[in-house]
């Protein structure tokens, strides 16, 4: 028997998938910068729960995705002076590079935002049909109060979370509600666009997610995974949007995520904050073994510390693991 914790209910679970095969979406990066170890955490903790499952014999259909087309990616490209196509290319590489350099294994998907848009028009299309979203001067908002249990992820109640992020609400038009997001934003000057019925524009972050976990696992998945960052508001709008689309079944069986890695000063690592350890570095000072076996030494939930010593001393352990394979290996043929 295999049990998981779930974010959701917030305790252990006998994993059992809805069908013959698992359906397991992670949140992939962002390319506008090359990846961190933070990123490597995610990675390899999916990789190993992607192994394991296999190693018990289910068969594994995982989707990581790319978020590339982002306010963040807009604004790299205006940095750099170079058309945001050329940001998410050179950073979609930089992330392979690194996946391979740690040993992850790529997933059987990894779909783009930008190639399936589509289906990200279409789900939002789902929502304003069904009364769950609303359009406003070209962009499409969702209903937060519209779904009756919107909040069971984070555990808090919608007030409680608008009080929290009030600083992080999005300019524009008056909303009919403070708490309603962003799935569709009219197009700005300068910025990439899309046709949609309500005019050009470009998604917002949280239904793409949705619409590619729709396109290529379908509407029920069994395990989400992500950061614990994610949880709200990420998570907590995918469920509510992708349930408001198919009628209120569950959209993720279980829910997974892991710690965040911090720095020495007990900050928590990010792009964001200007102190994240690009991988690609990472491997030229240590092995990729040494790097996984120092983040599967944690606990996944739990927010590990980044110290240069404590890979160090993963890199001197994994030597004598190396030693120890070769002596048995010696012996073993000696014997033959």
């Amino acid at each position: 028997m295999i049990q998981l914790y779930n974010s959701l209910t917030r305790k252990k679970e006998k994993f059992v998938p809805m069908g013959d095969e698992v359906k397991m979406y992670v949140c992939g990066v962002t390319v506008y910068d090359d990846s961190h170890l933070g990123h490597a955490l995610s990675s390899i903790v999916f990789d190993v729960l992607n192994r394991y499952l296999e190693y018990r014999g289910f068969k594994v259909r995982k989707v990581q995705n790319f978020t590339d087309v982002d306010d963040k990616i807009i604004n790299r490209a205006k940095a750099d002076d170079v058309p945001w196509e050329e940001i998410t290319e050179k950073y979609i590489e930089s992330f392979y590079q690194s996946a391979d350099g740690l040993n992850v294994r790529r997933a059987t998907v990894h779909p783009r935002a930008t190639e399936d848009m589509p289906e990200i028009i279409g789900l939002i299309q789902r929502l304003v049909d069904g009364g769950s979203a609303y359009e406003l001067n070209g962009s499409i908002y969702y209903r937060v109060r519209s779904k009756s249990d919107y909040g069971k992820l984070s555990g808090q109640n919608i007030d409680e979370m608008l009080e929290a992020t009030r600083h992080d609400l999005e300019d524009g038009p008056a909303k009919e509600d403070p708490a309603d997001f962003a799935l569709w934003k009219a197009v700005k000057p300068d910025e990439p666009k899309w046709d949609s019925p309500w005019g050009p524009g470009r998604p917002g972050w949280h239904i793409e997610c949705s619409a590619m976990a729709f396109k290529h696992l379908g509407e029920q998945i069994d395990i989400h995974g992500g950061g614990l960052d994610l949880i709200f508001p990420h998570h907590e709008n995918e469920i509510a949007q992708s349930e408001s689309a198919s009628g209120s079944v569950p959209f993720a069986g279980v829910w997974m995520h892991n710690g965040m890695l911090r720095i020495v000063d007990g900050q928590e690592m990010s792009k964001s904050l200007g102190n994240a350890f690009n991988v690609n570095a990472a491997l030229k000072e240590f092995s990729s073994d040494s790097i996984r076996l120092w983040i599967l030494q944690s606990h996944y939930r739990s927010n590990p510390l980044l110290d240069k010593k404590l890979i160090g001393g993963a890199e001197r352990s994994m030597r004598r693991i190396r030693s120890a394979v070769v002596i048995k290996t010696i012996e073993s043929d000696q014997k033959v």
